[in-house]
Formats: structure tokens, C-alpha cells, sequence
């Protein structure tokens, strides 16, 4: 079968290409790939000349060669030989495995409908082009059941939205302007390694940098302040921080009357969320609120750095609304370093409709969040047929999705045709059919956007393709052939991608273009510098009314929704439930205020952070990052160990209703009493227990973006 993407010439001396990496960071690093004249890939290093990058990758990324030539490589399609699960496949040609894939999709859609198909993915790979929209047309055509995929940012995004609109806010590089800077729930340095050096400047010039964490992480430790917090409480510190600012007169009456809307009613409800109040909710001492709110309000221009985590509760979504209105009371917009630090993604005129071309979606399509897959798989799902076929890629759920023993139980079912794209055999591609060779980022091109700053990347393909891998678009393209899809979209080269990749005529867009990109490599959007860039100086935010809204006008004027890009660009069965126009404290749903009764029998509150060394669960195969992440381990405070004779190094076992996983006992005081903490990303089949902690995550939503809940989690631990 020809592939239709383009082929550089073999290289016959050594060569430097410019390159991306594409993992799901807000870093989206320039890299330099050096190539020998038998064009193999010899190193890949940060691009020194880039403002972000600065010459440096993560350890993550460090030695991605490793990834790119390692012999575990999925390098051919194949089929499964023996029991599900079993890890036993043998080799067949492409046109063999699409040929299958088409025969048994046909079959399924004939006999139960095309909904009984459903494709899994996220953003194994960040590329606009490979990464989260890749499959939509080939699915919307195919009248599949649509993916929801809200495992990050979606209640942010809902609430952010509502709150001051789709707006960058603030230049990442222009906090070192910053004289007050506010981290909440982000531990940067493993997740955001490249702005801590502008942090680290602004603090050299006497800005001072408080975190607020339930865990002392390396971010918490390297801060002037740490403020420990209680679980899921987040959004009563942030009403306590407004209670003061606006009780004691802190706040710029000028910006709330010419730029903001809803300040009344807003006063009127922070007025019950007293620092006594919030103390006995978070745990954070009434007074030390009152100094945290004195000096974010006096020291400006003052910015607050969110974190995915903080959605990641029955109230996250609030608890950014909450967030998100602290910067129009004090005028925090005013000047550049100034605002609230989300995600600066909304800037990049992306032209998502040419990836997803909603378009093409059936009317009324069922809509099924993969965040609960396991009960989708076990017939617990809305009005429509059974799942009969999967198509995952990008993604590894068997990790990375909650209820993982009924997931489980439907991948091993004989029932159900699953196809899995993948770069290694993981936990999910173990339970495939049909196993096909995906290409690294080093085999493939495409053009970044970023969530973490202001420039767009293009990466170059370096090498040709190991074995028969391919890019995610090259694999959509051969399956649409094989199912008679003749659409032009269906047809089209990864350069003609590409050039569709953004809106060029957008004003940020002025002096880059396609050509320009693939020489340079990266350039920044055409914003204001960070030393100018201040968006809401005078207001303009990008919201109904054109301010900021304490009272929310899109909440005011329907009900809770998800943000179209995180469901194939689907709007039709939206949760739809009415929404408080104004920020409110939801408690956690899992405590022991809001369920005595569940936390006298698991008392600990689980938090599943983001790993150093592991992005998500990719890097969980390989040996080096497995030790870094100190994988498969529970960090647990002495006293409470103590409590269940929990010796240092010992094994575990982390239980609750929902399941169980098994884990070493690792005695530090960086967490509170009541506090354990196991970092995500493990893979199943390198727990001796055979189970990781989406064992044991609930499958509830948040109250808005139909987010995950997985800090919203209690267990008890014994000795395993």
C-alpha cells in the first residue's frame, strides 16, 4: 500500500534538524536532532537559540534516543495468537491488518450499529497534526460513538471560559516582571521544568514565590513560602482570600468599575467565606490566609500559576472560577506579569475544525467519556448499542482510566474487537486484536502549538520510519481506504495538513508562515513582548460582556457543558446542569466532613500526581525512567505509618470500595497527616500485584467540564 506522506531524501553527511517534542507538557521544547551520514539519529538536545527552551530538556526527554531505537519498538502490524491479555502475536503485512480492521468494523456496524464502535485516545502525542484530533473525521464518518476525553483541563477550561474568557492572560516569560508570584497546585519543577528560571529570576529581584500544595514538593521546597492544604479544598482558600481582600479595602476599585462585572453580588457572596470559616475546611491557619491575601494584593503586578490538579475534585471547576476572579479585584491585569497563568494555548489560532470537521458527525451521535470506559465496557452506558469494537491510540487506559478491574474484564472479552496503535506493547495493547506500529517523533512531521508559551514549532522528520511504523496520519489514511472513505480529507498529504494547521491570516500569525517555520524551526505569535504583554490592561476580555464577570454570563445563560475540542467537536449531549452564575465552595465529595461514615473506614486521602520522569504513562516501560519515578510507591507520613506498624521499604496494600493496588511504603513528612501520595504512571504489568492506582480512583465527575476527580480519593493502607 503507497503511503501518501513525503519522504525526505536519505542523508549522505551529517546533519542537524530542527525538531519538537511532542509530549503533553506546557513546555513543547525546540530540539535539534543530529543525524549521520547512514542517517541514524546520534543525539537530540535542546535548542539553545530558542528563549524557552534555553539549550534544555527534561529528564524525560533527555535521552529520547533510547525510546526512539529501543528493541522493544512495536516496529510491524499484528494479530493476536493467543488469549487476550496473553501477550502473544504474530507479524502480518499492512494490508492484512487494515483489510481485518475494515471486515470487522463493517460487521459490527451491520449487525449492531456503527455506535458500537468507539475510539480511545488523548494526547500520547501533543502534534497537531497526529495528536488529538488525528482520528475524529475517519470516526465522525464512520458514525462511531464519540469520545469525550476529559482526563485534563476540561472543568478548567469550562470554568476558566466562563469566568474571563478564552484568553492567553499572561506571557509566561514576562513573570519575571511578577513581584508576587502564586503557584497553585503545580509542581513545576517536574512538570513545567523551563518557567521556573523566569520564576527564579523575578525571585532574585525580590518577588516572592508562595505554593500552595497539599505535598512539599521540589517546586514547594525551592519557594519563599509553602502553604499546606487540605485535599479538595482549594476553592474555600481562594472565597477566604477575597472575603479579606475586599473586607479590608485591598482591592483596585478603578479596574472593578471599568473593567469587571457582577462585583456586587460577588461581595456580597464571599462575605460568608470568613478565614475561620476557610480554616476549618482547609487546614491553613485564619491568619496565614489573611497575610497570603494582604500580599497578593499589595504586591503587584501579582500572578497565580494554576496547575491541572486543581480541577481534580468535585469542586475544582469553582475553585478556578474562584481563582480566576482574584486577578480583577486587586487589578492584577494592569501590567505585564500580572493576571492568571492557565493556559496560554488560547492565544495559537488553531484551525482545529480541519482536524476534527464536526462536520461530518451524524446528528445525535451517543457521547461516552473514556473516563468511564470500564462501565461502557460492561454495558453501564447510555441508550445505544454495546461496545463491539476500539480503536485505541494515543493512549494507554489500562493505566490512565479509573475502574480498572471492570476495563479490564471488557478488554478480555472474545466479544470485543480492539485495535491498538503504539510505539510499545503496554498494558492496554497486551488485550489487542490487531497491533499496528505507530511512528516516535523523530519518524514523522508536524507543527506544534504550545500551553505553556508563545511559540509555534515545526518539527522536521529526522529519520525514516523503523520497520513498518507510521505516523498517526499516514494509519487514518490507510484505514479510510480500506473502508471506501473517498472524502478529500481522507486523501490528504501531511504537507497539505500543515498548511491547515492554523488560521494565517490571523493577526498573531503576521511574519510566520509554513516556509518560515521550516526554516527557523520556531517563532514566537505576534503578541506583544513580555515586557508589554498585558491583554487586559483595560479590560478586553474576550467574554459577553468584554470583562471580566465575577457573575458569569455564559452560566447565567445555560447549563454546564465541555468544551467541544475535548469531544470530537461534538456539542450534542452536553451534561447540561444549571450552573451558580457566581463561584461557590463545593467540599470534597470524598472527606471526612462530606461522608463520615467512608472516611472512618478509609481515613487517607490518595493524591495520583504527575510523575518526574514519567509523562502520563509514557516512559513507564523503560528502566531508567522507571527509577527516577520511583515507580510503584507510596509516600506516607511517619505518623501515620507508624499508626499501622508501617516500616520504611515495606510493601503495602492501598484499598478501598473500588479496588485495591500494592505498593512500597516510603516514610517521608513532605505530605500531612491523612495524606499518601503514589505518582501516576506505572504500568500494571510492572506491579508485582498486577493492579496500579486507577484501581481505586472514583468514576464521579467534577462539577463542571465533566472533569476527573482523582485527588477526590480515600483508601486505608495496611501492610501488604
Amino acid at each position: 500500500m503507497t503511503a501518501t506522506h513525503e519522504a525526505p531524501a536519505t542523508p549522505l553527511t551529517e546533519k542537524v534538524v530542527k525538531a519538537a517534542c511532542p509530549q503533553d507538557c506546557p513546555d513543547t521544547c525546540a530540539m535539534l536532532v543530529t543525524v549521520d551520514g547512514s542517517g541514524t539519529a546520534t543525539s537530540v538536545v535542546g535548542d539553545p537559540d530558542h528563549p524557552y527552551t534555553n539549550g534544555g530538556l527534561c529528564v524525560k526527554v533527555n535521552n529520547y534516543l533510547d525510546r526512539v531505537y529501543d528493541p522493544g519498538r512495536v516496529l510491524f502490524p499484528m494479530r493476536r495468537t493467543g488469549p487476550k491479555g496473553s501477550g502473544r502475536f504474530e507479524r502480518i503485512t499492512w494490508d492484512d491488518a487494515v483489510t481485518e480492521i475494515a471486515t470487522r468494523f463493517r460487521a459490527i456496524a451491520d449487525e449492531h450499529g456503527p455506535e458500537a464502535i468507539m475510539p480511545v485516545s488523548y494526547l500520547g502525542t501533543q502534534g497537531i497534526l497526529n495528536g488529538l484530533n488525528v482520528g475524529d473525521p475517519f470516526f465522525a464518518k464512520l458514525g462511531a460513538t464519540v469520545a469525550e476525553r476529559t482526563y485534563c483541563d476540561s472543568g478548567s477550561c469550562t470554568a476558566y471560559a466562563m469566568t474571563i474568557g478564552d484568553t492567553a492572560g499572561v506571557d509566561p516569560e514576562s513573570l519575571v516582571h511578577s513581584k508576587f508570584i502564586l503557584v497553585w497546585a503545580c509542581n513545576i519543577m517536574s512538570t513545567n521544568l523551563h518557567l521556573w528560571p523566569y520564576i527564579a529570576k523575578a525571585k532574585k529581584n525580590g518577588a516572592k514565590v508562595v505554593v500552595v500544595d497539599p505535598v512539599r514538593t521540589r517546586t514547594a521546597a525551592a519557594a519563599d513560602q509553602h502553604i499546606p492544604i487540605r485535599p479538595g479544598t482549594d476553592g474555600a482558600l481562594a472565597l477566604a482570600m477575597a472575603h479579606v481582600i475586599i473586607a479590608e479595602g485591598l482591592t483596585d476599585d478603578d479596574y472593578i468599575a471599568n473593567h469587571t462585572v457582577g462585583y456586587d453580588e460577588f461581595a456580597e457572596r464571599v462575605s460568608r467565606y470568613t478565614p475561620e470559616w476557610a480554616e476549618t475546611e482547609t487546614g491553613v491557619p485564619a491568619e496565614t490566609i489573611r497575610v497570603l491575601a494582604r500580599e497578593y494584593a499589595g504586591a503587584q503586578p501579582s500572578v497565580i500559576r494554576i496547575g491541572v490538579a486543581v480541577e481534580r475534585h468535585a469542586g475544582g471547576g469553582q475553585t478556578v472560577r474562584a481563582l480566576s476572579c482574584l486577578p480583577g479585584l486587586v487589578g492584577a491585569w494592569r501590567r505585564p506579569g500580572g493576571g492568571i497563568l492557565q493556559l496560554p494555548l488560547w492565544a495559537f489560532p488553531v484551525n482545529w475544525g480541519a482536524f476534527m470537521h464536526p462536520e461530518m458527525l451524524t446528528p445525535g451521535t451517543r457521547v461516552i467519556n473514556q473516563y468511564r470506559l470500564g462501565a461502557a465496557l460492561a454495558g453501564d452506558l447510555p441508550a445505544g448499542p454495546p461496545i463491539k469494537g476500539l480503536m485505541v491510540y494515543n493512549s494507554n487506559p489500562v493505566v490512565t482510566t479509573p475502574d480498572q478491574d471492570r476495563l479490564i474484564k471488557g478488554l478480555e472479552s472474545e466479544d470485543l474487537f480492539t485495535v491498538v496503535s503504539e510505539q510499545f506493547m503496554t498494558d492496554t495493547a497486551e488485550y489487542a486484536d490487531i497491533v499496528l506500529p505507530a511512528t516516535t517523533q523523530l519518524e514523522q512531521d508536524d507543527i506544534m502549538f504550545s500551553w505553556g508559551h508563545l511559540f509555534v514549532t515545526y518539527n522536521h522528520r529526522s529519520i525514516e520510519p523503523l520497520g513498518e511504523a507510521v505516523p498517526n496520519t499516514e494509519m487514518f489514511r490507510r484505514l479510510a481506504a480500506a473502508m471506501g472513505f473517498d472524502d478529500p480529507v481522507f486523501r490528504r498529504t501531511d504537507s497539505e495538513m500543515i498548511a491547515e494547521a492554523f488560521d494565517w491570516s490571523h493577526p498573531h500569525m503576521e511574519g510566520i508562515t509554513v516556509e518560515s517555520l521550516k526554516e527557523k524551526g520556531w517563532q514566537r505569535l505576534n503578541v506583544a513582548p513580555p515586557e508589554a504583554y498585558a491583554p487586559h490592561a483595560e479590560g478586553n476580555f474576550p467574554t459577553p460582556s468584554g470583562k471580566a464577570e465575577f457573575v458569569s454570563a455564559a452560566a447565567a445563560a445555560g447549563g454546564n457543558f465541555v468544551v467541544p475540542l475535548f469531544r470530537q467537536g461534538s456539542n450534542d449531549h452536553q451534561p447540561g446542569q444549571p450552573v451558580d452564575p457566581l463561584p461557590h465552595y463545593i467540599p470534597p465529595r470524598e472527606s471526612a466532613a462530606s461522608d463520615p461514615e467512608l472516611a472512618a473506614r478509609y481515613p487517607l486521602n490518595l493524591l495520583t500526581p504527575k510523575s518526574h520522569a514519567f509523562l502520563n504513562s509514557s516512559f513507564g516501560s523503560h528502566e531508567f525512567h522507571r527509577r527516577v519515578a520511583n515507580e510503584h510507591t507510596l509516600i506516607i507520613h511517619p505518623d501515620d505509618a507508624a499508626a499501622r506498624g508501617i516500616a520504611e521499604g515495606a510493601p503495602v496494600r492501598v484499598f478501598n470500595d473500588r479496588g485495591e493496588f500494592t505498593v512500597v511504603a516510603s516514610l517521608q513528612d513532605t505530605v500531612s497527616r491523612g495524606v499518601v501520595v503514589s505518582p501516576m504512571g506505572g504500568w500494571r504489568k510492572n506491579s508485582k500485584a498486577g493492579a496500579t492506582l486507577a484501581a481505586v480512583n472514583p468514576t464521579v465527575f467534577g462539577d463542571l467540564g465533566n472533569a476527573p476527580t482523582f485527588s477526590d480519593t480515600l483508601v486505608e493502607v495496611e501492610t501488604a
